[in-house]
């Protein structure tokens, strides 16, 4: 099977690759060294969080979330985001940090149907 990849999703996907070069591959080490502690599981290093708001600034948030659900995602098709979970999926815990990791396409289908005001802007 083979797709044609349009404007707007390669604009998407090179603006990940570089937030990806920037922000993800610089900290690798730093999320390895991390989870080598055993106490700290099921935590983020204090770095994670200002990555998840950087992401979100720069409108890499949501990406998996379909058109039903703008204004929260860019309304991309499964063949669409593909590549760009091709791009997030070269380092273990980057999906997490665009909020794109399982099971969030879920929670954020409830939240964005259902949710209150306050919680969509959370």
């Amino acid at each position: 099977m083979g797709f044609e990849l349009n404007d707007r999703v390669m604009a998407l996907n090179a603006q990940l690759q570089a937030f990806m070069d920037k922000h993800i591959y610089p900290r690798e080490h730093d999320w390895h060294e991390w989870c080598l502690d055993q106490y700290k599981l099921w935590t983020t290093p204090p770095w994670y969080d200002e990555l998840r708001a950087l992401a979100k600034e720069e409108g890499l948030w949501n990406l998996f979330l379909p058109h039903e659900y703008l204004p929260w995602s860019p309304g991309l098709t499964n063949v669409e985001i593909a590549p760009l979970f091709e791009t997030m999926s070269k380092v273990s815990w980057a999906q997490s940090v665009f909020n794109c990791n399982a099971p969030d396409r879920g929670n954020m289908e409830v939240l964005a149907k259902y949710g209150t005001e306050a919680q969509q802007k959370e």
